[in-house]
Order: structure tokens, then C-alpha cells, then sequence
């Protein structure tokens, strides 16, 4: 298909159909469907989304096992997680995602370990009730400290029907540690979104309100859905602490077992990532009378809007300390746009990543200057669209699971400077010559909150534009068949 390119860099409808064309009818219609343009006048996002992708697409998502183990649980520090199944799931989730945590290795932080049942034919066959037994008891015994074990089943495990329920119950009894029996196979569901509400309803069912704090004050707070990617949930919690207000725990970046039991005494839960932990947050709310409210601390406007959010749900003491903290960090952020601002201002961005980074970097991206002109999710539901679509432009374009064919497409016809994405599509777009960030978990840099993350974001922004590298790299395809024979 001969590349066409939109001067002004923005989307039409038409540029959408051209790229479906290449489609089988019915995929066309099917795609359509999950693509939207948003013009002049739109005031909802029509776009479908959480349906199962079609064999032959090639999609970016997760699996149900992914977004419970990768996500929610693996971050829980002082917890031994099982991959429990053959080794594969388990090496390949295995550190790749940047969840920092505080503590002593094999003590109390078990995050950068990996630990897998291993099975083999046999288990298969006869299957792995008892060596998921030995397992636990070998967990025990290797690291006495340890505070809880997850089990994770992998889709084997679903299919030959092993039961995980009683052999964690009969455990967790001989061991004296919570046992929690996750039923995450990844064949289940449509992509990673179910598996973060398994294991939301795993947590509630055999962690939530089994302890009591003996100390909880006025202005207690949760801080949910942010997995200190980098440093992120440190670096809001320094905001939040100086509001006066007291983070009892976070969920689940650098968090530990008793966190997730004792998070039924606060006054407030602040949730970060809506898609992966709103169903927690709404039990809380119905079951214990909590409110919780979603908030936005990437770039300084967006930083700004939520403090004075969080501040008005707390008394005026609250209040007066965060336009304190707001005072405090406005010069340092005006700094920071002041010396970026210049360098990257009127440059387009196109993103396409998992929760809820393709709405929240949105205010980030415009503090400096730069202009969204297309961002999607891998696995999100009608209300993420609800919630990014008045944050987009006239002219720019929405993609819910888009296809790697798809997004290559869109990026040659619309020319972006920098496109933010996972690793999938890092090292494809950087052989094409394009700027490129790996915003799932911020390509080893960070933290991208708060005040602390806004200007390490800025630098590396501009880092990513300014780097001579390409005006020097020329994709393959692109060289003469005589250098290539070189």
C-alpha cells in the first residue's frame, strides 16, 4: 500500500477506511467498529471495546494470568507468588515489569524473585495438587519470614481441573500464612482486564478486613492502582504526606500483606490506575462506607487539579497545607516547562498502552507544549473511552486493541514525533526512524509522578526527540539491496 502522509498530521475517517481496506470484509466491519475519528461536534465516544480479538490479528494484549500475577499481586512485597504450571508463564513475567520496593531481599521483599511449580507431562496427567503442597512447605522452609503465598494457575492447571482452593485452605492451616488461590488460567476472559478483577476478588475474599490497625487517624488514605513503576507511588506519596494526609497503603507497589488486610479502616481510597483496581474500590465503598476518587498526578496542571480534589474531601487544615504544596512546587515546575516548553512545543505524540496512561500523560504532554494526536488502550472497557475522548482534540484518532498492522499504518500517514508504546512496538517504530518511549514502565527511567517524576518526564522527552540518532539511522527496508550485500 503506497504511504500517504497528512501534512497537518491529523486523522480523518478516510485515513481509517484506506488502512482497513487491506481487510477481508468482515474484518473491516469488525475493526471499524473498535476505530474512531474524533471530529468537530462529537460530543461520545462511539468506539467498542473489551470484546475478544480475531485469530489473525495481532494484538499487544495480556492474558487473565498477566493482569493478575503481572500487575496486581506481583508487586505485594512480603508475599512468595507461584506461577503454578509449566515454566514458560512464569519466566517470561519474570522482572519486566519495574515494581521498586523497600526491603531485604529473601526477608521481606520477594518482588524481583520468581517462583514456578514447573510442571512437567506427569503433573499433567495425574496432576499438581501435591507438589503445589511441597511448594508451599519449601516456601516456608526456605524463607521463614514470608507473610503469604499466592497461587497463580496458568491455563493447564484449568484445563485438567486441579484444585487450588483446598490445597491453599489445608496449607495455608498447617503453615499459619494466608494462602490465596487465584484463578487466573489465561484462557479466561478477553485479555488481562479479567484478570485484575480476579485477583481484586481474590484479595477481597481472603485478605481484606483479616486485621485490625489498632491506630487509625482522620486522614488515613489508600493510595490504589499505582505499582511504583520507577518510583512512581514514592514520589506521590511525598505529595500526599505533605497535604497532612497519612498513606496507610498502597495497592500494590511496594506493598506488603498486612496493607491489603488492614485496608478496610480508611477514610479515603485514592485510586491511580481506574481499570485495574475500580472493582476493589467499589466493594470498599459498598461494603465499609469508604469513598474513593480517581486522580491524575502526571504534569503540573493535572497535579494541581487533584490536590485541590483530594484537599476538599478533608477539613480546612487539609486544605490550607495543599495550596502550601501547590505554592511550594509551582516555581520548580515553571522551571522545568520554562526550559522544555521551547524545545518541544507543537511536537505530536501518538500512544498506545495498557491502563491508564493513555488518558492521564494526555496534561503532561500539553504542560510542555506537545499535542496528542492519537491514543488507545490494549484492554480497556467503555467507561476508559468515556473518560479520554473529551480529553482529545478535534482531528485525532482512538484505536481500542489496535492491530500492529493498524498502528504502523496510522503512524506513517500521520507522521508523529514520538510515539509512546510498550516494548512490543519499541523496537519496530525505532527501526522505522521514530522517536520512541516505552511507556509501560518508563524505558528503566522514572518516577513519572508527582513533582518529583514531571521533570525527570520533561528531560527524557526531550531527550528521546533530540537525540541525533535519527538523522543518522535508516531502516533496513529503506537501504539499497548493494549496502545490504555489504
Amino acid at each position: 500500500m503506497a504511504e500517504q502522509q497528512d501534512p497537518k498530521g491529523y486523522a480523518s475517517r478516510e485515513m481509517v477506511d484506506e488502512v482497513l481496506s487491506v481487510y477481508p470484509e468482515k474484518a473491516q466491519k469488525m475493526r471499524a467498529k473498535h476505530i474512531t475519528v474524533k471530529e468537530e461536534g462529537c460530543a461520545s465516544c462511539s468506539i467498542r471495546s473489551n470484546s475478544k480479538t480475531v485469530p489473525g490479528l495481532m494484538t499487544a494484549r495480556g492474558c487473565a494470568y498477566a493482569g493478575a500475577k503481572g500487575v496486581v499481586f506481583g508487586p505485594v512485597k512480603d508475599m512468595v507468588h507461584i506461577s503454578h504450571g509449566p515454566v514458560g508463564c512464569g519466566y517470561y513475567s519474570w522482572g519486566n515489569r519495574r515494581n521498586l520496593a523497600e526491603g531485604t531481599l529473601g526477608v521481606d521483599n520477594f518482588v524481583p524473585f520468581q517462583f514456578t511449580s514447573d510442571f512437567s507431562e506427569g503433573d499433567i496427567v495425574y496432576g499438581g495438587d501435591k507438589k503445589l503442597e511441597q511448594l508451599c512447605r519449601e516456601v516456608k522452609e526456605l524463607f521463614p519470614t514470608v507473610k503469604g503465598i499466592s497461587v497463580m494457575s496458568e491455563c493447564p492447571v484449568g484445563l485438567i481441573g486441579d484444585d487450588i482452593e483446598s490445597v491453599s485452605k489445608r496449607m495455608s492451616k498447617e503453615l499459619g500464612i494466608p494462602i490465596v488461590p487465584v484463578r487466573c488460567e489465561g484462557f479466561r476472559g478477553i485479555s488481562q482486564s479479567l484478570g485484575h478483577h480476579i485477583a481484586n476478588d481474590a484479595v477481597r475474599d481472603h485478605l481484606l478486613a483479616k486485621k485490625e490497625r489498632p491506630d487509625p487517624g482522620p486522614y488515613d488514605v489508600s493510595l490504589i492502582g499505582d505499582y511504583n513503576i520507577g518510583g512512581d507511588a514514592w514520589a506521590s506519596i511525598k505529595i500526599l504526606e505533605e497535604m497532612g494526609l497519612k498513606v496507610r497503603n498502597t495497592w500494590t507497589g511496594d506493598s506488603t500483606v498486612e496493607m491489603l488486610q488492614t485496608a478496610h479502616q480508611v477514610k479515603l481510597n485514592l485510586i491511580h490506575c481506574y481499570r485495574s483496581m475500580n472493582y476493589i474500590c467499589k466493594h470498599m465503598e459498598e461494603e465499609y462506607g469508604i469513598p474513593w476518587m480517581e486522580f491524575n498526578f502526571f504534569g503540573p496542571t493535572k497535579i494541581k487539579e487533584s490536590i485541590r480534589k483530594i484537599a476538599a474531601f478533608f477539613d480546612e487544615t487539609i486544605q490550607e497545607k495543599a495550596e502550601a504544596v501547590i505554592a511550594k512546587y509551582d516555581p520548580l515546575m515553571q522551571a522545568v516547562i520554562e526550559k522544555y516548553r521551547p524545545r518541544l512545543e507543537g511536537k505530536k505524540v501518538m500512544l498506545y498502552v495498557g491502563g491508564l496512561r493513555p488518558r492521564h500523560v494526555i496534561g503532561a504532554y500539553e504542560d510542555l507544549g506537545m499535542e496528542v494526536v492519537g491514543t488507545g488502550y490494549e484492554f480497556a472497557h467503555k467507561d476508559d473511552y468515556d473518560r479520554t475522548f473529551p480529553m482529545m482534540g478535534d482531528n485525532t484518532v482512538i484505536y481500542d486493541d489496535v492491530t500492529a498492522f493498524e498502528f504502523e499504518e496510522f503512524v506513517n500517514r500521520m507522521r508523529p514525533d514520538l510515539i509512546g508504546s510498550g516494548i512490543k512496538e519499541k523496537y519496530v517504530f525505532e527501526k522505522m526512524g521514530y522517536p520512541f518511549r516505552q511507556m509501560h514502565s518508563w524505558d528503566y527511567s522514572g518516577p513519572y509522578h508527582a513533582y518529583d517524576g514531571f521533570p525527570i518526564f520533561a528531560r527524557d522527552m526531550d531527550i528521546a526527540l533530540s537525540s541525533p540518532t535519527w538523522g543518522l539511522a535508516k531502516a533496513p527496508w529503506k537501504k539499497e539491496a548493494k549496502e545490504v550485500r555489504k
